[in-house]
């Protein structure tokens, strides 16, 4: 069965998507199975790879019309795309019974398929994202290095703790990612230092550098695996990528507690 990891951070403009699209390729490359889920309304991860409007989004699955419906962007690398009318599936849902489940319900149908499926979770915490979360056996938070990216993380984790202890037992943080990082600026470095003391080994050790790269890569609908593949952006998901493998392998969560170092960068 795959495992099932949401993104997930109600904060826009931390890499969330980048993230997505970049670990599911990062997967890839390490001979996985990937299947990557667009559930923002925005349909960003859709429109970066370069994906045409598909006849079966991920509304018309939620809404009960149609099975999931990937879209094989390449080997081993597929996405269930997203559209504007997702937009409408919370008001829309309002009085469907076990609301909360729909997504997992769906991936039931596809999860042998595939060694991780990976979700797009939209800007909010609102009916799509508890359907992420209810699904999902992990979850990864991608967090700018810059000070009001810290904002909210409280109420993140309050979310994702309620999550576990009414709808699924099996969901946990399984790591920060931090994005966006310079080493040469002393705030990038703070925040580090804030996110090591706040979220202790889940930080991962790799750290996405500011790469000019992974902001080009959408523009050419491609993944950077495929636009820039001996770029630092590159470097740093194929890392991240190998990290979710062994926490996957070995959840930290289910570890002995120890100290941890500080990565060196």
């Amino acid at each position: 069965m795959a495992t099932i990891i949401s993104l997930l951070n109600h904060k826009g403009g931390v890499g969330k998507t980048t993230s997505t699209i970049n670990l599911g390729a990062g997967l890839v490359e390490l001979g996985k199975r990937v299947l990557l889920v667009d559930l923002d309304p925005q349909a960003n991860l859709s429109l970066s790879l370069g994906i045409p409007r598909q006849p079966v989004t991920i509304y018309e699955s939620i809404m009960g019309e149609s099975d999931l419906s990937p879209f094989e962007v390449r080997e081993n690398l597929h996405v269930v795309t997203s559209s504007l009318d997702l937009s409408s599936a919370e008001m829309e849902l309002v009085n469907e019974a076990g609301r909360e489940f729909i997504l997992r319900e769906l991936f039931a149908g596809v999860d042998e398929d595939y060694d991780f499926i990976i979700i797009d979770c939209p800007p909010s915490l609102g009916l799509l994202t508890l359907n992420a979360l209810t699904s999902s056996s992990q979850v990864i938070i991608p967090l700018q290095t810059q000070f009001l990216a810290l904002q909210g993380l409280a109420k993140i984790k309050q979310v994702i703790q309620k999550v576990k202890l009414r709808l699924n037992k099996e969901l946990h943080i399984s790591g920060v990612l931090a994005t966006m990082y310079d080493a040469r600026k002393v705030l990038n470095r703070d925040v580090i230092e804030t996110i090591q003391k706040y979220f202790g080994p889940l930080l991962f050790e790799t750290y996405i550098r500011d790469n000019v790269s992974l902001a080009e890569a959408p523009a050419a609908r491609e993944d950077i695996f495929k636009y820039s593949p001996r770029s630092n952006g590159a470097k740093d998901y194929l890392a991240v990528s190998k990290e979710i493998i062994e926490r996957t392998d070995n959840p930290i969560h289910t570890r002995p507690r120890s100290k941890k170092t500080a990565p060196t960068q």
